[in-house]
């Protein structure tokens, strides 16, 4: 659907996606109606901030005659679709859509689009400045994190590039693939709303489903998810490994502490492993993976190598908060799965006080307390699934004793947390857990842990 005049469009959610799509549809002349569950009251800002655009609200519930005019059904991201007035929708064949997908039909430039259950805002992000070194033109980074692209699109030209964070929620409806399509890791994530891994693993693979041979794939090849994905690429594959490569594969790869790139018989040197600002294999990992997509762009690689050297991370993932009486306090509030708790114990060498909790997501909490068990001496649970993370971990056992201490809120788990630390520790928000029985988002909750730290004296 191209031209938007006179069409009846339904947005579901009135979060940031929503609102950017609402906006940008009712000044290309659709009739817009957005609904949100929300009482209206909770939803003063954002009806002010489409104050300037002709949109229709209805708030407090999803009543179902809303369909009865609609000719597409658009979702903001995270809503579930199981609700009734979207399970109507599809019995009555009524298209869904979103953003990303709205996005993609009207960009008129090169796209790059990185998604996985881990490191995809740390790797878009970190694109995303490779890209505004290197292009003469201008470049773009959003999608799933920052602005909806939406909101610029009628501003890009031919010769800019967008670079796009994916989540499985907004590829589900795609229908389009990026240029160069990223696929970085798939692991236990969202279970909650999918219900299995293979639907899971069929919504991320929905960001190669739709390329063409003259376009570009990257796989992470140490990631079983991910690299099972191989017979599905179309177009030019491109990897990134931790170890070296295997004959006839191209990419990013380290070896001997050298991040390296391969391309046929051309062999070219990055840089030292210790010139990676960012802690953790995990996020030596993502630094490939960006050099690989760099690579597959046709970016600078002086200026691939500028943004990664002078690259410091994104907020609430692996954030240093501050050091207190010889204890280092860490914010990985991004860790809404056991896997990347996982990753980020491994990130340290010192000895750690570990912050689990938050809301399950129907994940299996089993590896991660084999290994606290191996490398926690204090573990602070907190949140709305305090119970069940406890008992994963009592169940394992071990011969290392696991201190663990039980708070019923975030705020209550710094003071915990503050009392067992000593000098030498790490203190680590690495929560394994969703951050929606406390907090809107898992930045409000990091925002939140960085001040309750800062205010410890």
């Amino acid at each position: 659907m191209l031209n938007w005049t006179g069409r009846h469009i339904l947005i579901l959610g009135a979060a940031r996606q929503g609102l950017a799509l609402a906006r940008w549809l009712s000044r290309h002349g659709a009739n817009v109606t957005l609904n949100d569950a929300r009482a209206e009251e909770e939803l003063a800002l954002a009806k002010k901030s489409l104050s300037d655009v002709n949109v229709e609200w209805v708030t407090g519930g999803h009543p179902l005659e809303l369909l009865d005019e609609t000719e597409m059904l658009c979702l903001s991201g995270g809503i579930p679709l199981t609700l009734p007035i979207i399970e109507e929708a599809v019995r009555r064949g009524i298209p869904l859509s979103n953003d990303s997908q709205i996005f993609m039909e009207v960009v008129p430039c090169k796209t790059i689009g990185i998604t996985g259950s881990a490191g995809k805002t740390t790797t878009t992000t970190l694109v995303g400045n490779m890209a505004s070194l290197s292009m003469a033109n201008r470049s773009y980074t959003g999608g799933n994190i920052g602005d909806p692209l939406i909101n610029y699109v009628d501003d890009m030209s031919a010769n800019d590039i967008a670079v796009l964070e994916l989540s499985s929620f907004q590829l589900e409806q795609m229908t389009i693939s990026p240029n160069i399509a990223a696929i970085l890791n798939i692991t236990p994530n969202h279970l909650d709303r999918h219900g299995t891994m293979e639907a899971y693993t069929n919504a991320k693979a929905r960001i190669l489903e739709f390329q063409s041979a003259k376009d570009a794939a990257i796989l992470g090849c140490d990631d079983k998810g991910a690299w099972d994905l191989r017979n599905r690429v179309k177009g030019n594959l491109q990897v990134f490994s931790l170890r070296g490569l295997e004959e006839g594969l191209n990419g990013a790869y380290l070896h001997d502490g050298l991040l390296s790139l391969r391309d046929g018989f051309a062999y070219v040197p990055l840089l030292m492993r210790e010139k990676v600002q960012l802690r953790g294999d995990h996020n030596v990992a993502n630094v490939l993976a960006a050099f690989a997509i760099g690579h597959a762009a046709g970016f600078k690689l002086d200026d691939m190598l500028e943004a990664v050297e002078e690259f410091r991370g994104v907020p609430h993932r692996l954030e240093l908060v501050r050091e207190l009486r010889g204890v280092r306090w860490y914010n990985d509030s991004i860790a809404t799965a056991p896997e990347r708790a996982a990753a980020a114990i491994h990130a340290f060498r010192e000895p750690i006080v570990l912050m689990l909790g938050g809301r399950d997501k129907n994940l299996p909490w089993g590896d991660l307390a084999k290994l606290i068990h191996e490398r926690v001496d204090h573990v602070v649970v907190f949140g709305e699934a305090v119970g069940m993370i406890q008992k994963a971990i009592t169940a394992v056992g071990g011969e290392r004793g696991v201190d663990v201490r039980r708070a019923v809120s975030l705020k209550e788990a710094v003071t915990l947390a503050a009392d067992v630390a000593s000098a030498g520790d790490v203190v680590l928000l690495s929560p394994g857990g969703a951050s929606f029985d406390e907090f809107k988002d898992f930045a409000e909750r990091g925002e939140m842990f960085r001040k309750w730290v800062l205010d410890l004296s």
